[in-house]
């Protein structure tokens, strides 16, 4: 494709796609039975006006923006060119986006996201990041609690079908939030230090203090 057409597309791409995504969140929550579990562990943070890092796994990002619970988060998303459109996306959600990953611009990021975690604001990380392995947490949350300070919170999406009529179905989609998960020492009560292969292991090990 020549340069002039490629550089009109992908404008287009990033005029239409946000907007359309955004309605297509929207209307997916409009057509769902929500359940909310676990959210206690962030209420009792907010009650007492702490900020978080809320942390799930990368394919379920889709819903998350409709789970934040707070007044203000920074999103960590990567700078490949879907990363554009998710942060124009969440956008519309009123979450605003630090841009980096593993691969491209991660120490910068890392930097940013520790000091606005220390400036007062929630932050919002998948921990296995688009490259994978698939549901494996790298260290890079566990560092950035360690130098901000902030308790993890571990966030899930899951959702199911039910034939609730003879004529249509509807979807059942509980969001969980674990127990809070720390690195500070304060909030945990862990009983070794074996490194933490995956979140899952995270959320069993880890308790709120």
């Amino acid at each position: 494709m020549p340069k002039p057409l490629k550089a009109l597309a992908n404008r287009l791409k990033l005029s239409l796609v946000p907007p359309f995504g955004y309605r297509v969140i929207r209307c997916l929550a409009a057509t769902m039975r929500w359940r909310v579990e676990g959210a206690e562990h962030v209420d009792a943070l907010l009650s007492q006006g702490k900020r978080m890092i809320i942390a799930f796994w990368h394919a379920q990002q889709l819903m998350m923006p409709l789970a934040y619970r707070g007044s203000e988060a920074h999103v960590l998303i990567s700078r490949h060119g879907d990363g554009e459109l998710i942060c124009r996306i969440v956008a519309r959600f009123g979450l605003q986006a630090v841009r980096g990953s593993s691969t491209r611009g991660g120490a910068e990021a890392l930097r940013e996201l520790i000091r606005l975690g220390r400036s007062g604001v929630d932050l919002v990380v998948t921990p296995d990041g688009p490259k994978g392995p698939r549901q494996e947490a790298k260290p890079g949350v566990v560092q950035l609690a360690k130098a901000t300070g902030l308790p993890i919170i571990p966030l899930a999406f899951g959702c199911s079908k039910k034939n609730s009529s003879r004529v249509g179905i509807a979807s059942s989609c509980p969001i969980r939030f674990r127990a809070v998960c720390s690195s500070g020492g304060r909030r945990s009560r862990s009983r070794g230090t074996r490194p933490l292969k995956t979140w899952s292991d995270c959320a069993k090990s880890w308790k709120p203090g």
